[in-house]
């Protein structure tokens, strides 16, 4: 396993991370979920990642779990917060009250006295950022989070709450958790990345495999496999109005078949894809099910010729409309 320094930061992260959205404490049962955290660790992954909306703190519960018979020394644990976790207006944003009462919430779930990196998962117009920036700092300084980030913040966000944390004296962002894949490029390589280069912050990357598109599974023309996302309209909004174009499908098994020839799987390219920008600490997984987390997995060690990486690049050129 590959490790790499998260920004300027002294954390160094595995490339790979595990995490939970609509998975672990959600789809994934308490016994496939500690299989997959197991097969994890003796892969060398060393973080896990999760948040307080997931099933509506029930990820987090689930890590709680899973990880008591675990050094606590042994892993690096990332959570958010932001979303609504009830009815009451106080019961969201990134305002102080909110991110210390989520904060507490959130480490009782997970059953530790302390978060690693403590994320805002979205941006908040609400709270003025110096409001929110004080606050990760308070938390910092009672011991509750050791890191702070954000999510899905645009460059000038991600700049703003750097120059207010040095304004103030105050612990700045080190990291930032963007959407991120071969099928959704532009936000990231025109705007946060360049932001969060030159401001020293890692990027740990959210649905690196376009939610199952960049597999290769889905056939263009074809109806999706009965027990896929694609197929389950519980599930598939935001593949459906993001990711399944046709000429999205096609572009995936062209992926496929590159990836053959390499013997390795769609997945691992795509993957691998992700992991050779130079802004991307890390890729964050998530699966249904162990035999999947293990193929993506061997990602990690997968060398790629650089005219196949030349070849995906041109594939999937932004100047194609549709790879947003």
């Amino acid at each position: 396993m590959e490790y790499r320094q998260l920004g300027a930061c002294g954390l160094r992260l595995s490339v790979m991370g595990l995490g939970s959205w609509l998975t672990i404490g959600h789809h994934v049962d308490d016994e496939v979920a500690a299989r997959q955290i197991s097969l994890c660790f003796e892969q060398g992954v060393n973080w896990l990642d999760t948040a307080d909306a997931y099933n509506t703190g029930g990820a987090e519960a689930a890590f709680g779990r899973l990880l008591a018979g675990y050094r606590r020394e042994s892993y690096v644990l990332a959570t958010k917060a932001w979303a609504p976790m009830s009815e009451a207006p106080t019961d969201r944003g990134l305002s102080a009250k909110h991110l210390r009462e989520a904060c507490e919430a959130s480490l009782r779930r997970l059953g530790t006295d302390y978060v690693d990196l403590y994320q805002c998962h979205r941006p908040d117009p609400l709270t003025p950022i110096a409001e929110t920036v004080r606050a990760m700092d308070d938390l910092a300084r009672a011991g509750k989070i050791i890191y702070w980030g954000v999510s899905e913040w645009s460059g000038w966000q991600i700049m703003e709450a750097v120059k207010v944390a040095e304004q103030l004296g105050c612990r700045p962002p080190v990291s930032n958790q963007p959407r991120y894949s071969l099928l959704w490029r532009r936000q990231c390589e025109e705007d946060t990345f360049p932001c969060t280069q030159h401001l020293g912050l890692g990027n740990v990357v959210f649905s690196p495999l376009a939610h199952g598109v960049l597999t290769g599974k889905y056939q263009p023309g074809a109806p999706p496999p009965a027990e896929s996302r694609a197929a389950d309209d519980s599930k598939n909004s935001i593949m459906r109005n993001l990711y399944l174009a046709e000429e999205n499908l096609r572009r995936a098994q062209r992926v496929r078949e590159l990836a053959e020839e390499l013997g390795a799987s769609a997945a691992q390219l795509a993957l691998r894809w992700c992991l050779r920008h130079p802004a991307v600490t890390a890729v964050i997984l998530g699966a249904n099910k162990v035999s999947h987390l293990a193929d993506n997995l061997k990602a990690a060690d997968l060398t790629v010729p650089d005219e196949v990486m030349t070849e995906i690049d041109e594939l999937f050129a932004l100047d194609k409309p549709a790879a947003p």
